[in-house]
């Protein structure tokens, strides 16, 4: 089956509250959506948020790199040869993560549903069932309080607490949070690089003498400073996670030589898409550490592949995929079903996402 038509799209949905990080505030999810044809009538889907101060992609640059460099080497071309679509793709721009996420989700979604076979089980097939951790943005003591004790009520488990915006107001949030949630909820810490090496490690060790039992920190120094992160790691008991430091193959390499961290989280915007992520989690895995499969502000959409991929995988023990749940409405009819913390993949071929509302064409 040769691919007929790329087609780009606009999707803007709401925010329940805004998502506050060390980094950034957002409202609303701002997405570019892909559609790709067949020429037998069946379609992929694919979705890239504009994150730019993670990736450094925003949405012009996503539309014009698929536009002017991607579109022209896929039409035309057979999805059978998944593997040689794949390559070009990653060869035909440096850098693009995002863009090429897009693309590299909908080419999945086209393979598999050309074989009529769920995505996960294309992949490996491990299980239909995950449980997601809930994102707590970084506010006041008093409002991460209430927010954790909304998720605990809703079923989760495990909150991943943002923090990086003041070392004694850092403490004073998961003081708060520990203190008003039962002692059986895991509690991840996710600085997004807002602390310098030395303060990380005070700060850890700090809420370790409290007895804080955080499950693991995640990436609390600058993304490259892979040294620091290493110091990080060396100096207190609290495992280490590596998020924005790692994008690549040859990232995970890098982090693995220097024993820079004890943990990873795979996210399809920086990985560049399914492809580059299966890599990431096989070197992960062969030098024996675990893997986080994760998400930036995305709808349903391309948080249904990181599902897939993560659902796949053994490997792959942990799940940061709560972004549907932090939007107001849910635009894509069918993909994963979430019910709480609780995330099952549907049987269906491919992603099977059947329609998305609200898609606004793109000339």
């Amino acid at each position: 089956m040769k691919i007929k038509e790329l087609e780009l799209y606009h999707l803007s949905v709401p925010l329940t509250k805004p998502f506050k990080t060390a980094l950034r505030t957002v409202d609303s999810a701002e997405d570019t959506v892909i559609i790709l044809r067949g020429e037998n009538g069946l379609q992929g889907f694919g979705e890239a948020p504009p994150t730019a101060v993670i990736t450094g992609d925003i949405n012009p640059s996503i539309r014009g790199i698929i536009n002017e460099k991607i579109k022209p080497i896929l039409i035309g071309e057979a999805i059978e040869n998944l593997e040689s679509l794949l390559q070009k793709l990653n060869q035909v721009a440096i850098g693009n993560s995002s863009a090429k996420a897009a693309v590299d989700i909908a080419l999945y979604d086209l393979f598999a549903r050309h074989y009529g076979i769920p995505l996960f089980r294309l992949l490996g097939g491990n299980s239909n069932l995950i449980e997601s951790d809930m994102t707590i943005s970084v506010n006041t003591p008093e409002e991460m309080v209430q927010d954790a004790l909304s998720a605990v009520a809703k079923g989760f488990q495990t909150l991943k607490m943002k923090v990086g915006k003041g070392k004694e107001a850092d403490l004073a949030r998961v003081k708060a949070v520990r203190e008003a949630v039962d002692s059986k909820i895991n509690i991840r810490l996710d600085a997004n690089q807002g602390w310098q090496p030395k303060e990380a490690v005070a700060m850890i060790k700090l809420m370790e003498d409290e007895g804080l039992d955080l499950q693991l920190v995640e990436q609390p120094v600058y993304a490259g400073d892979l040294t620091g992160l290493k110091f990080v790691k060396e100096n207190v008991l609290t495992p280490i996670m590596a998020d924005e430091s790692l994008f690549s193959p040859a990232n995970a390499i890098r982090l693995i030589k220097m024993r820079a961290c004890d943990l990873m989280n795979i996210k399809l915007m920086k990985a560049g898409g399914l492809y580059r992520a299966n890599q990431i989690n096989a070197i992960a895995e062969a030098a024996g550490i675990k893997c986080m499969v994760g998400s930036m502000l995305e709808t349903k959409i391309s948080v249904t592949a990181a599902a897939h991929l993560g659902a796949s995988h053994m490997n792959i023990e942990m799940f940061d995929l709560d972004a549907p749940s932090l939007l107001a409405e849910d635009p894509v009819q069918g993909g994963i079903e979430i019910d709480g913390p609780i995330i099952k993949l549907p049987e269906k071929p491919g992603l099977g996402i059947d329609h998305i509302e609200g898609l606004i064409p793109i000339e």
